[in-house]
Parts: structure tokens; sequence; C-alpha cells
């Protein structure tokens, strides 16, 4: 499926600021409230109803849910009751465990608990059914409004929950959470680091236990007093061993989060604790120093209290760390800021962003397995200039993150396996080319291809200029993605363009200004899957009414396309038959897994041919503009079709100039 392109300038971060509204009319949260309170109704929100669609994209309820308000459900409904902890946190019957354990970290950093959860909100006077949260995506903060029906079966919430029944943010975090990547269904499994990045905008590391450096406790105990967000889990050996449990009460294949970090006087010397949460809340470590373990009835009761120690079947325990590192196998933790946990000096950090996208058949090379693609992926120039204070390298973290593969899960989308390469570079100006990566190896790299939303790495490298090439494993793989650069000096990071792409940015200025982004917003895809809710309006992705860079780019990729079938289908006696060129193999490949029905072609015959059921190009190009919009969920801003033919600028690709395509 096709992917709109993002421009690749590097931006500067988001500052936690307002977050940008994100309703589809367009409405603040206090507006939408506000109307509902001079109207005496509860909201209702038409962007994610209260209705099946909103659930499951693959499958039924299993049983009738019941969509009720908390005050359907409870007498005395609180949004936050005495104040928001970790036990309000108990996952129900949905595979998300990924996020209660980040939401459990969350509570514990009352500042960044407040951005994504704005506590001025309750079920007093001025209630009207209408909630708002704020999270993270791609390098800016969005308010992400609901409703407060939730999904509900004999009277008790069907997911998340709080442990005191007349509680609910939490629940309502759920939701807009579910919202914010299309369905309650789409949260079944991921990993923890996902969330925590959602919900700080912060940077993620993940470690290996069993490979973590000598200094492993000291870097858990600094990222928790830096109030990093920590979670812990088992890996399996086969989906069977999924939710096992172990004979010691641990869960493989389970997110847990790291709630605390201590040392506790034991028989006259320090014993290194770790407190761990399952976010089932309940189910909980059986070994030493476990709640009633034998171990506490040795340390002082001063101390107990120091630790919340308490013998309760909430899901939290304490375990010796060393026992810790023998039984849990990897670590996440999402840094507010990037400061470097092996060192005690806080820096501050230089953060660079580029946005940008895999496309089939133009940057969507693959890894370096595919040496004849590899070149075409995007290419990043990194200038490093200064040196660490005291070293001779430049320490940065790259971390590449593909975008909105969990909402685009209902039409198929699976996340993709990506890494990048560094390479030094070679001091010139341009797009590199296959032979540069043929006789130079890279001088860093990702830890590892993998099928994660984010990969991030720490490097040290020499000062100098190096060009970060990101990459999908497989080539022609097509996806959004959001390349983030943290470095404790400055760096200074450029896009490189090929010739073609210098020509392509030349032509964008020439009609700048003369094209509307005012697109077509078909619901063909989320029609059929039965998703009625779909949103009906005009959809732009910069949202100022023009043609941006990056939409166009879009188009004029597939444009190229569109010319070789034209002219490839037409023979050497100018064959243009409607039929040969919209059933011809080489067309139909442009529409993956669409068909073409005798009623859709016959329509096309009669709306698009001539008296001779020929086709000419302008209306080739129109057609496969509406077939691509009536196939997909995708933006093509036809005013350029209207430019095109008014001759406001010339037919500029010849065929030599397609040789890449």
């Amino acid at each position: 499926m096709p992917y709109l392109y993002q421009d690749s300038k590097p931006r500067p971060p988001a500052l936690p600021g307002a977050a940008r509204a994100t309703h589809s009319s367009g409405k603040a949260f206090e507006e939408l409230k506000q109307e509902c309170l001079r109207g005496g109704v509860l909201f209702e929100d038409p962007d994610f109803p209260a209705c099946d669609s909103s659930l499951f994209f693959s499958e039924k309820p299993p049983v009738p849910f019941i969509w009720k308000r908390p005050g359907d459900i409870v007498k005395d409904p609180k949004f936050i009751l005495g104040g928001a902890t970790r036990t309000d946190i108990c996952q129900g019957d949905l595979g998300d465990c990924w996020l209660l354990a980040a939401i459990a970290s969350l509570t514990l950093n009352e500042k960044t608990l407040a951005r994504v959860v704005p506590l001025d909100q309750n079920f007093g006077p001025d209630y009207a059914g209408i909630f708002h949260f704020q999270f993270w995506q791609h390098n800016e903060w969005l308010d992400v409004v609901i409703d407060d029906r939730l999904p509900t079966f004999k009277d008790r919430l069907v997911f998340l929950h709080s442990a005191e029944h007349n509680e609910f943010w939490s629940a309502l975090l759920e939701k807009a959470y579910a919202k914010l990547n299309g369905s309650y269904e789409a949260l079944k499994g991921g990993s923890t680091i996902e969330a925590m990045e959602d919900f700080t905008g912060g940077i993620g590391e993940m470690y290996e236990v069993k490979k973590a450096p000598d200094n492993f406790y000291e870097i858990l105990e600094k990222a928790l007093k830096r109030c990093s967000m920590v979670g812990c889990s088992i890996d399996t050996s086969s989906a069977a061993e999924s939710e096992a449990k172990t004979r010691f009460g641990l869960i493989k294949g389970h997110a847990y989060s790291v709630t605390g970090i201590d040392e506790v006087s034991y028989r006259g010397r320090q014993v290194q604790l770790i407190r761990i949460r399952n976010p089932w809340g309940e189910v909980e470590w059986n070994g030493p120093w476990s709640d009633n373990s034998p171990e506490w009835r040795s340390v002082s009761l001063s101390e107990q209290r120091r630790l919340s120690q308490a013998a309760l079947d909430d899901g939290e325990f304490w375990m010796k760390f060393e026992d810790f590192q023998v039984h849990f196998d990897k670590v996440e933790i999402c840094n507010l800021t990037p400061d470097a946990l092996d060192d005690s000096a806080a820096h501050k950090w230089e953060v660079t962003i580029h946005q940008g996208s895999w496309v089939r058949g133009s940057t969507a090379g693959g890894c370096r397995n595919f040496l004849e693609t590899f070149w075409t992926n995007p290419q990043i120039k990194l200038h490093l200039t200064e040196k660490d204070d005291g070293q001779d390298d430049c320490t940065f973290i790259a971390a590449l993150m593909q975008k909105d593969r969990r909402k685009l899960k209902k039409v198929g989308a699976e996340m993709l396996t990506i890494g990048y390469s560094i390479y030094e570079s070679p001091g010139r100006d341009g797009h590199l080319g296959k032979d540069f990566f043929r006789y130079h190896p890279s001088k860093a790299r990702s830890k590892t291809y993998i099928n994660l939303r984010e990969v991030s790495n720490r490097f040290k490298l020499p000062p100098g200029d190096y060009i970060l090439v990101p990459t999908t494993f497989e080539p022609h793989q097509e996806a959004d993605f959001c390349l983030r650069i943290f470095s404790e000096k400055k760096a200074i990071t450029d896009p490189q363009e090929n010739e073609e792409e210098k020509q392509f940015r030349a032509l964008f200025e020439q009609i700048s200004g003369k094209v509307s982004a005012k697109p077509l917003w078909v619901l063909a895809r989320c029609r059929k899957m039965g998703d009625t809710s779909a949103p009906t309006q005009d959809y732009q992705t910069s949202g100022n009414g023009k043609l941006e860079f990056s939409e166009f780019k879009v188009f004029w990729e597939k444009m190229k396309k569109w010319i070789v079938v034209y002219y490839v289908c037409a023979d050497k006696n100018g064959d243009r038959s409607v039929y040969k060129l919209l059933t011809f193999p080489l067309c139909m490949c442009l529409w993956e897994g669409y068909q073409l029905n005798n009623y859709l072609l016959q329509l096309i015959v009669f709306r698009y041919s001539d008296e001779q059921f020929q086709i000419e190009f302008d209306d080739f190009l129109n057609c496969l503009i509406r077939l691509e919009n009536a196939s997909r969920e995708y933006l093509l801003p036809l005013e350029f079709l209207a430019l095109w033919k008014k001759k406001m600028f010339h037919f500029q690709l010849s065929l030599s100039m397609l040789h890449n395509i």
C-alpha cells in the first residue's frame, strides 16, 4: 500500500506545549465540552463510536459487550481516587500487558503523568461525558478526545480497570490509546518501550540482561532516579510458552514494569533488591524476598515501611537483583531525556528529527544484502563537529521509527523489519551510488534488523561527515519513518538528493502555490470492512490547504510508473486500446490485489475512451488516479492533473529519465 511522503528536512524537537487537537470536527476539547454543557447533553464521539468496529477488526466480541458510562456502572464514579498509582492498573481481557506496564511506570513520575493524563478532569458539576489525553507521535503531541462509554459485561469493565471499582482514569486512558491506534484489537501485542515513548517523547534503549554491563544495577538505579520508565520481560522459545507460568510464579512472554530499586540491610550486609510489578494485579514471584518469604523477618519494620513492603496479592513484589538477572531476559528503558546512563554527569543533548518514506520503486531499497537497490534508500548526511568533553569521539543515539504500523493493522499491515547503516562520507555532495556501497564497509550499524516499531543504538565515532542509510530488511516494502538523532554536542544532518530529485524539487518550486492539497478522501477499504465510522470529510496532511512538497513527491513517483505503463502497453503502431491498457498485467500491478471486474471495466470504457475505444494519456492518468483513490486509503492532488492539461508546465519526463523505476 502507498504511504504519504513526508518532508525529510531536519526539524527541531517538539517542545512540551499545547498539544494539537485531533477531533474530526476541528474543535478542541474545551470547546466540545462547553457545547455539551450548553446543550445539556453528554458527549458522544463520532470518531470512535460505541460499536464493534471500535473493539475488533478481525473478529466479533466473544460475548455481547454493552457500552456504559461510569455513572451507569457505579453510583459514585471518580476520575482519580487517592492519586494515580500503579495499583490502578489491572489487566482485563485484552493482550496489552505491554501498554499496562508502561502506564504503571508512568504513575511513578507525577509531572509526566500530568502531561498524559490532564488531572483537572472529574465527574463533578461540569461533567459532560467527555475526557481527553495527550500522546506523543512522531515529534508532536496530540490531544485525543473521547467520550466515557466503556465496554462492559455484566456491569464490569471488560478491559483495563482499577483495583478500586469506582476509579476510571486508567480505563479511559486505555480507550484514548485504542482510539489513537484505531481499535482495542490494535493494542494486542507490543513492546513496552513503544507506549513509554508515546507517553514521554523520550528515547528508548534495550538491554539483554544476560549481556548487560557489570554496572547494570547502577544503570537501572540512575534511570529510575531520573524518572526514566523501565520495563522487563522473559523470553519465550515458542508460541506455546507465551504467558506460561514458571514454578517461581513468573510469566514468560509477559511485560512487567520495574517500579523500584534499593538496598536493604540483611544480617549485617547490604543486599541489592529490585521491585517488579505484574500488570495483571496478581500472580507474583514466590522465590527469595517475595511477599511472604522468611528473608523479611530479618529486616526491621522501619526498613520494610521505607520500601513499602506489604504482603498483598497486588502483582507487585521485590526480588534479589541477582535472581532478577537469572530469571529475566530483557530490560527496556525510556529516558525522558537521553542523558547518558554510564556516567554521573547530566548532558544537554542536541536533537534533530527527519521524516521520510520508503516508497516501492524509488526509495525502498532494502538492506545491504540487496546491493542492486540498497543505494536507492534515503541517505542522510550527519556532521559530527565537536568531541565529547574530554573524549576523542562524538557520542550520539540514532533512533529509527516506522510510523503508524499499529494503526494500519486493520488493513493487514505488520511491523516491518528495520535497521540502518552508517558510512563515512566520501566528501562529495549528492546521492551516493551503488559502487560506493559495493567497495566501502559501514563504520557502524544498528545491532540488528528487527520487527519493532523503533530501533535505537548509542554510538561513538570520531568527528567527521557520515551518511546514515535507514532501510527495511527486504526491498520494495513501503512505510513512513521518523529518524531521531540525539547528540551530546551539536550535530548537523542533511538529506542527500540525487540529480533527478534536484530537478524534481525545482519543478515543484515552479508550481508551488498553484495547486491546492484538497484531495478526495475515499473510504473504500474501511467501508468494505464495515467501518462506517471512517471520516467523510476532506483530509490534509499539512492542514494549510496547499500542496506540500511531500504530497507532490508521492504523486510524482506514481506518475513515473504510470507513464512507463502507458508507453509499454501501447505497441509500435500506437494501439492504445482502453481494454489493453487497463487489463495488461504490468498495468494491473499498480493496484496490488485490486481487481477490475467486467462491470467496472465497462464503466471505465464508457467514461474515458473515444469512439475507437482508444484512451489518451491525460484520460489514462485521470482514470488511474480515480482507481487509486477508489481502492486505497490514499491521497492524490487531482488539481495537479488540471495544471497538466492547462499546460502550466511542460511534460519533462522522457523515457530516458525512467531508468531507475
